[in-house]
């Protein structure tokens, strides 16, 4: 149940390593390249770019196909208007932004952010970003409740490559948001695992295709086709639990 967790643990700590080495070589390597050397922080942008971009592509195929595993459209509809009827008035999105404000205010007070590179800020900048959003909660549900590991996989990539461009600009900070990721998606994981026995194949179908809807909606803000706030969509994945009891 926690293997998409356990990956996307190791894909940040793996991209982690390579970004601190990318770090480390340019100083031991200063001077070797010739001056008519493409820049290498050019080349490893488009790289980024581009592989950002595939991976959306495959992110949109995992949330269409498990929007095929719904068997009730109302449901499906009524959990989408009202789920997010909720997470607009309770403003799930501006929480999370505010909250990730707060914490990097508070972490910029400690000691420990004293320095050129403080540790802090590569730390709770890289598990702001891997741990604040709806392909995290989506995907460690997923993990749980059907053991569908493929939103969790594709969110390894991306938090993988991200860890590399973190680590390579904010220090060794940035590795250790990989513990925060395996506590935060592990905890939702499990939770979803002990309670998926007491809600029937029905009900999990529904949650993944709703899920699955807004796994859609991040991969259109990842090609930058629109920008969904989708945290607040966030309540939608909950509600088949009660509308299938009720329909």
């Amino acid at each position: 149940m926690l293997t998409g967790t356990l990956v996307n643990t190791a894909a940040i700590i793996v991209g982690s390593l390579a970004g601190l080495l990318l770090r480390w070589l340019p100083g031991k390597l200063r001077g070797s390249a010739p001056a008519s050397a493409p820049s290498g922080r050019a080349v490893g942008a488009c790289l980024q770019e581009s592989m950002m971009k595939g991976v959306a592509l495959c992110v949109l195929y995992i949330g269409l196909s498990g929007c095929l595993k719904g068997e009730n459209t109302l449901i499906t509809i009524l959990s989408m208007v009202l789920g997010t009827i909720i997470g607009e008035l309770l403003d799930l999105d501006g929480k999370m932004h505010r909250l990730g404000d707060w914490l990097q205010k508070v972490m910029e007070a400690l000691p420990l952010s004293r320095g050129e590179t403080p540790l802090s800020e590569g730390f709770v900048t890289a598990s702001l970003l891997f741990c604040v959003g709806a392909m995290a909660v989506v995907g460690a549900l997923q993990d749980g409740l059907t053991g569908d590991h493929s939103t969790l996989f594709a969110k390894a990539l991306l938090d993988g490559i991200s860890a590399v461009v973190f680590a390579s600009s904010l220090g060794i900070g940035v590795i250790f948001s990989a513990a925060a990721v395996l506590v935060y998606q592990g905890a939702i994981a499990l939770l979803a695992s002990l309670i998926s026995p007491f809600l029937g194949t029905a009900v999990i179908a529904e949650m993944t295709c709703v899920g699955s809807l807004l796994i859609i909606g991040l991969s259109f803000n990842m090609l930058g086709i629109t920008k969904i706030r989708v945290m607040n969509l966030l309540p939608a994945c909950l509600l088949p639990i009660l509308l299938c009891r009720m329909m």
